[in-house]
């Protein structure tokens, strides 16, 4: 009997998507449970795995794009697994009969032949051919993802009046606090404190005191969101990823690190769900952890604001009327201009600003 693999539905608005990779290869005996083959659509990547057992059938070639639904191998189940191979057990059984091999004794040893003096003319082993050179282009086609990811940025681009402000944070604070209670802060939730948990509950602050950030456009209608779901954006291999955490503002600083370490590895996994990607009001982005001094961030529709992170560097800064040395970053706030106006996203930014640089009550709250 042949047991359809049919292409699971990831979601209602996803039709098709393109099999990126085979796990197995076509003839190999399956188990219920293992993983068959990738699913790349224009929002997740899915792992599809066996319902059945038996020998697999493949249809479809990798990368090819289909629609959700439809039939990609066959599995036969009535096809046995398979046996311990024949030369395996015959090698097995002649080792347990194989005879003692008994020493030769000296005197009787045979003298070895001298050995044959070689021809003059010695004739060189022939030149391995030379590699062939690469072409000049690869030629691909986007993965869905990507088409998505592309498709994303140009209508954040075209259709909100983006603009940027900038303002600049001294991290001392955090960098100092995160120093002191690290290592009680591990033992006791088993997650180390980074610094993403601490710009969450500044953002969430932020957003509490200018809600127009925390608002979009639909239509002719203005949707304020009571809500906090913050998006933070991460790399992958497959391109840019934005889970949400949600209800950031009922979250302590612990129970951020808790939900971002999650979907760290989920993402190395290529777990990310759907789900895990819906909603947001709000999104940060970190290119301070590939080396990024200063960036404008795009929006992420139908958001009206985002936060740029950046690398944290060393800088002359005025303190009290002296010169200091302080790690600085710089902080950058994309908003559409349609919804906030430059008064509240400057306040905005600099309520971020000010939450840093005191951070203790952040970590009380």
């Amino acid at each position: 009997m042949s047991v359809a693999v049919i292409v699971p539905a990831v979601g209602e608005s996803i039709t098709s998507g393109v099999l990126s990779a085979w796990h197995k290869k076509d003839g190999d005996h399956v188990a219920v449970g293992d993983l068959l083959f990738t699913l790349d659509t224009d929002k997740v990547s899915s792992e599809v795995t066996a319902l059945e057992a038996g020998v697999l059938k493949i249809q479809v070639a990798e990368g090819t794009e289909i629609p959700i639904g439809s039939t990609v191998a066959e599995i036969d189940t009535a096809a046995a697994a398979p046996k311990k191979a024949e030369g395996e057990r015959l090698k097995a059984e002649v080792a347990e009969k194989k005879p003692e091999t008994k020493p030769v004794p000296v005197a009787e040893a045979p003298k070895a032949a001298p050995v044959p003096t070689p021809s003059p003319i010695a004739h060189s082993p022939s030149p391995a051919p030379k590699a062939q050179p690469e072409g000049r282009v690869t030629r691909r086609k986007l993965t869905p993802l990507r088409r998505k990811i592309a498709l994303q940025l140009v209508n954040a681009q075209q259709t909100a009046a983006i603009l940027t402000t900038f303002n600049e944070v001294d991290m001392s604070a955090v960098m100092n606090l995160r120093k002191e209670v690290q290592e009680g802060f591990q033992a006791k939730y088993g997650v180390k404190l980074g610094f993403m948990s601490f710009f969450i509950k500044a953002v969430v602050e932020a957003l509490q005191v200018i809600p127009q950030i925390n608002a979009q456009l639909e239509g002719d209608e203005l949707i304020e969101n009571h809500y906090y779901d913050i998006g933070v954006a991460v790399g992958t291999e497959k391109g840019l990823m934005v889970p949400v955490l949600r209800d950031c503002e009922k979250l302590s600083l612990a129970g951020l690190e808790k939900e971002l370490v999650g979907f760290a590895v989920k993402a190395r996994e290529g777990k990310i769900g759907l789900s895990d990607l819906q909603g947001g009001c709000f999104t940060i982005s970190n290119g301070g952890v590939y080396g990024s001094l200063l960036s404008t961030p795009i929006l992420n529709p139908p958001q009206s604001g985002i936060l740029g992170m950046h690398k944290i560097q060393e800088r002359p800064v005025a303190i009290n009327g002296k010169v200091e040395i302080r790690p600085m970053m710089y902080l950058a706030l994309s908003y559409d201009h349609r919804v906030v106006d430059g008064k509240e996203a400057v306040t905005f930014l600099i309520k971020i600003k000010e939450a840093l640089e005191n951070p203790v009550r952040l970590f009380l709250d």
